[in-house]
């Protein structure tokens, strides 16, 4: 028997805030996590990450987002074994020593533009997973899960309070609900 479609059978409910402009200048926080939180990059270890290579490399493109996009800085950011936390910040101003973006073709004139929150964080998913691959000789190998969790900051207590949770967050890794040994199993 065929089976009708329906449209909301692979409905998910967005977290994002309705009507938001995604590549207005702000600070996001941010955590992505690997495919089936499969604790691919690195271990803590009494209270401290130590990162493998795969962690490494998601290191680099972390960091590489600010290099690549003129109007990207990086605030607190943290590789654990199976997740990203970091905050992204978008800024108003170019950096004139960065490089520019990637397949957007400069015309006189044209005001600046600027990828979304979530197109950054797909180019990131991207690069990151294509070193990795590559290192493990998995071509094509689902790395990271679909989505990942946003917040957007909206003041200065709230940064500082974030910045702290990603300071302490290896201390807390074995009650942090990311880590495989905290999943219920069924």
């Amino acid at each position: 028997m065929k089976q009708r479609y329906d449209p909301h059978r692979h409905h998910r409910r967005s977290m994002r805030l309705r009507g938001y402009d995604y590549s207005r200048a702000g600070v996001y926080f941010v955590t992505i996590c690997t495919y089936q939180r499969e604790c691919l990059l690195g271990e803590v270890v009494d209270g401290r990450v130590r990162l493998n290579a795969c962690g490494q490399l998601v290191a680099e493109a972390w960091s590489w987002l600010s290099q690549r996009y003129r109007y990207v800085e990086l605030d607190a950011w943290l590789v654990v074994p199976n997740h990203l936390h970091g905050m992204l910040v978008i800024t108003d101003v170019d950096a004139p020593n960065r490089r520019g973006d990637s397949r957007i073709a400069p015309t006189p004139n044209a005001p600046p533009r600027r990828k979304t929150l979530g197109r950054l964080i797909g180019a990131f998913k991207t690069v990151s997973a294509k070193h990795i691959n590559a290192l493990r000789d998995t071509c094509g190998a689902h790395v990271w899960q679909r989505g990942y969790y946003d917040r957007v900051v909206r003041n200065k207590p709230e940064l500082r309070a974030i910045r702290q949770y990603i300071r302490q967050n290896p201390g807390h890794w074995p009650d942090d609900p990311e880590n495989p040994s905290q999943l219920v199993q069924g």
